[in-house]
């Protein structure tokens, strides 16, 4: 097939990838237009335009969806996987055999924007990929493939990604096949579910909620935006912690020869085990608790 893909994050590159080496053809890839990223927020591309740059594939970066109106027309089929751009019917209904998409969840839950971090987040311990028909809703068209994955104990959003990334070329390869012998997609069924954009505000720390589900907040939002709370009047991010049974008030800090703990509103504490104080690099908690010359009674928030 003469195939476009419509993508911009990094987990798109495993599917990229293996279209390369397949007896598939890649046309175009379409991404976003640059961006400021980093912290010093210099104008960048995409993961996915750096890919298409670097492999001499075509590189669309359109301002909006009806740019690619008489551009993608002659191509079988475009493969979105966070794209991030809601197309509207007159593009869906392009190519040949129209848009499928990669998703991260098993649909019909966790429909939206962040799968993953929402899945972690809820305590899910099984999510999986689904590939289905883009139409105009939200996630909500016929799906021809998906593929089950248990969450590791611990695993936070970036390791989860990875993996499911992973399988992803394995979904895709069936759905072209199913595609090919005109085998149709089936109309979703089951609970449905909204998985929400985290804000910045989302991934702020409450104390007072029990060390469990905070550590599920920090494990879900790792690495964007970050789980994070106030330490002396600044940002701190927290990357990787763990429940324990330590009890303490609400944010009180206690630093042993065992590790760093801080209170939560149940009756276990949040070992942490690497955190970002403002303005500097990830460092292991006891490390930065050695710097930072923590008086008995000191909290977060």
């Amino acid at each position: 097939m003469r195939i476009g893909v419509a993508a911009t994050p990094d987990v798109a590159i495993p599917t990229l990838e293996w279209l390369l080496s397949s007896s598939h053809e890649i046309i175009c890839v379409i991404s976003q237009p640059d961006r400021p990223a980093g912290r010093g927020r210099e104008i960048s591309p995409s993961p996915v335009s750096n890919w298409a740059l670097m492999h001499g594939v075509r590189l669309l970066r359109p301002e909006s969806a009806e740019d690619l109106i008489g551009v993608i027309d002659d191509l079988d089929l475009v493969i979105t996987i966070g794209y991030g751009v809601i197309l509207p019917k007159e593009v869906l209904s392009l190519p040949r055999f129209g848009f499928i998409n990669l998703h991260f969840s098993l649909l019909p839950a966790y429909r939206g924007a962040a799968p993953v971090q929402r899945a972690i987040e809820s305590g899910d311990i099984e999510t999986g990929v689904t590939v289905f028909a883009l139409d105009e809703g939200m996630d909500t068209g016929p799906i021809y493939r998906s593929r089950k994955f248990t969450i590791a104990e611990g695993a936070r959003t970036k390791e989860v990604l990875m993996a499911l990334a992973d399988i992803g070329p394995l979904v895709i390869e069936e759905t072209l096949s199913d595609i090919a012998l005109n085998i149709s997609p089936i109309p979703q069924t089951g609970h449905t579910s909204n998985a929400s954009k985290i804000s910045k505000l989302d991934a702020l720390i409450d104390w007072q909620l029990e060390a469990e589900v905070i550590v599920r907040k920090i494990r879900a939002f790792y690495p964007a935006p970050g789980a994070w709370t106030k330490w002396r009047g600044e940002s701190f991010k927290i990357n990787q912690a763990h429940a324990v049974d330590f009890p303490l008030a609400p944010g009180e800090i206690s630093v042993t020869s065992d590790g760093v703990f801080v209170g939560s509103g149940g009756p276990r504490s949040v070992a942490l085990v690497f955190v970002v104080p403002s303005g500097k690099r990830e460092m292991n908690a006891q490390e930065w608790a050695r710097g930072a010359n923590i008086s008995q009674g000191a909290a977060f928030g």
